[in-house]
């Protein structure tokens, strides 16, 4: 990592906390209550693409909530779902593209949050985008082009990232 060029510099571009729950009833709504007391967010639902006969799951169905957290809210959070998990990230789940997903089993690990046998225990997925400045190009409406192998974020530079960043131990 060349620290004298401010763009090639990973930063946590956003954080994506999914709960997916399976149906669209009363379940979900508690779900979605959840994770807006967590995040201080209201929550999108999602839905199934294609029909799971196994789950009772059909296309178009809402099956889960997210919030996608960035900036200030973002680190907060990050650094808060990692002290549950001890700072302790898996190798594994840290892909090639420099994103890293690690679960929550229980919601009310978190700090403020009591066990409710009204609303139950609720698992939640979180996945960190981590980007170098400029990634813009490769999303935006007019002029959208590739980026180029140096500006993308290697599997070694999201765990050096991790590391520094969030003082996490990244477990082999």
């Amino acid at each position: 990592m060349n620290a004298t060029n401010p763009m090639t510099v990973p930063t946590l571009s956003k954080v994506v906390v999914n709960m997916g729950v399976g149906e669209g009833a009363e379940k979900l709504q508690k779900a979605e209550k959840v994770l807006a007391s967590l995040t201080g967010q209201k929550p999108a639902r999602t839905f199934g693409k294609k029909p799971v006969r196994a789950w009772n799951v059909r296309a178009g169905q809402p099956i889960g909530c997210k919030v996608t957290l960035r900036g200030e809210k973002a680190q907060k959070f990050v650094a808060e779902a990692l002290s549950i998990r001890n700072n302790q990230v898996g190798d594994w789940s840290i892909d090639s593209q420099g994103n890293c997903s690690i679960g929550i089993g229980d919601h009310t690990d978190f700090s403020g949050q009591k066990y409710d046998p009204d609303v139950g225990i609720f698992g939640m997925d979180i996945t960190l985008v981590i980007e170098k400045p400029g990634n813009r190009i490769k999303r935006r409406r007019i002029l959208r082009a590739k980026v180029g192998k140096p500006q993308r974020v290697s599997r070694d530079e999201a765990r050096a990232f991790l590391q520094e960043t969030f003082k996490v131990e990244v477990v082999t």
